[in-house]
């Protein structure tokens, strides 16, 4: 079994609350706790421990929206409520065409992907958009020349993707030549949330910015939580009135610690030996704190010790235990969902997953439905692939591809490549043991 339940619940809301409908939250919970229902009697207990011992008929409607507040990720009910109003009037005056001035022409919105570009412009953000979306948490990141970098990440990209190389090359030249015209702005803007997606590319972008140019005005955007989004997955999944909120409230200086921090990850990053990002996850990164859990859930793709699986891999054979067989499609969903821990992957990067798995002398797979694209496919476990979950075998033993996680390279038939193993404490530090 994985080593964690697969507890997540992700509902991807946009983040607008509506002060009435928490206001029937709360009298709703009020309600129910009176009653001694036990998980509304929890949900005080949990976020209301200062009134621990009240007995529940003597609970009062402010206790519960006290409860409701803090569940949304405010202090106090008086917190939420000018939140609300605050979203409230943003709505209004983007009706009325009335939003006030963000940024400017000559300000440049770098974003790993493009999820968010259409919801600044609704904004009223008037500044360029730049994606800058090099999957680094897939595929090989060799610690050699500039050149010799850029031409293994396109043929990844190329070959994992099912991308044109010629087209991967060309995206791939833009995006980085973008960087490079960034140094020339007067204001630059990174836009960042906390999985290893997107805190692998920011490590790349101080380090960048380590040795080129800095903008006039450097700052970013770096949040593992949203306000009233429980189970904050992503940047893409929030309302416009939510990124003007992040602007205005999450916005800060780029600073020398932070450049400090994205250069040494990025170069353990690009290490062959794993123990020393480790370290990094390990101790923390204090002027950026999401990106040491973004480290440690990247180091789970290592092989497992127990079993020489991934977590992904591992979580895609439990989701099939759990469930039965399903279509690729719906694996796909019930893993962002339901089972990953800090969601990072693309559909692409999950049919690459999904393909390598079965790279294998012995499938953990069983694939239907083969003239389909893998979104269609129906999808199950096979008995090596339960064997593999009970860690009655070790799949590096059948393992006959070869992938990368970071500067890592994970090939078992090749007998001068080291064989990395990850592990979890009771703590939650990740260890690195070889075998």
């Amino acid at each position: 079994m994985p080593s964690e339940t697969p507890t997540h619940s992700r509902d991807y809301f946009h983040g607008l609350l509506n002060l009435e409908q928490q206001k029937r939250r709360a009298k709703d919970l009020l309600k129910s706790a009176r009653a001694s229902d036990v998980k509304a009697l929890a949900r005080f207990q949990e976020h209301l421990p200062e009134n621990l011992g009240t007995a529940p008929e003597a609970l009062k409607l402010a206790d519960a929206q006290v409860v409701i507040a803090r569940e949304n990720g405010f202090s106090s009910w008086p917190r939420l409520k000018q939140h609300c109003d605050l979203l409230q009037e943003r709505r209004r005056q983007a009706d009325a065409g009335t939003l006030p001035t963000l940024d400017t022409p000559d300000t440049v919105h770098i974003r790993c992907g493009s999820d968010i570009q259409r919801g600044l412009q609704s904004a009223g953000f008037v500044g360029t958009f730049q994606e800058f979306a090099d999957p680094f948490c897939q595929g090989p990141l060799p610690d050699g020349s500039e050149f010799e970098f850029r031409a293994s990440r396109a043929q990844f990209v190329s070959e994992a993707y099912g991308i044109e190389l010629a087209d991967a090359t060309a995206r791939q030249r833009l995006e980085y030549a973008a960087l490079t015209d960034a140094s020339d702005k007067s204001h630059v803007v990174m836009w960042f949330e906390h999985d290893s997606y997107d805190q692998l590319i920011l490590a790349y972008l101080l380090n960048h910015f380590a040795t080129a140019a800095r903008p006039a005005t450097f700052e970013v955007i770096c949040v593992d939580r949203v306000p009233g989004v429980q189970g904050f997955t992503g940047l893409g999944q929030l309302a416009p009135e939510m990124l003007v909120w992040l602007w205005e409230n999450q916005r800060r200086p780029v600073t020398d610690e932070d450049i400090t921090c994205g250069t040494r990850v990025w170069a353990n990053l690009r290490s062959p030996d794993p123990s020393i990002l480790a370290t990094v996850a390990n101790e923390g990164t204090p002027s950026l704190p999401p990106m040491a859990g973004a480290l440690k859930r990247h180091l789970r793709e290592l092989p497992e010790r127990r079993n020489g699986l991934s977590l992904t891999q591992e979580l895609v054979l439990q989701i099939l235990s759990d469930r039965g067989a399903m279509t690729g499609g719906k694996l796909f969903g019930l893993l962002m969902r339901s089972y990953e821990p800090l969601p990072f992957l693309g559909d692409l990067m999950f049919w690459h997953t999904l393909v390598d798995l079965q790279n294998a002398s012995t499938k953990p797979l069983h694939v239907a439905d083969t003239h389909e694209p893998w979104p269609r496919r129906s999808l199950d476990i096979t008995a090596y692939g339960s064997d593999l979950l009970k860690g009655y075998a070790d799949y590096q033993d059948s393992y006959r591809g070869e992938r990368w996680v970071g500067g890592v390279r994970i090939n078992p038939r090749d007998p001068d490549v080291v064989s990395y193993r990850s592990d979890v404490s009771d703590t939650g530090a990740i260890a690195i043991t070889t075998k």
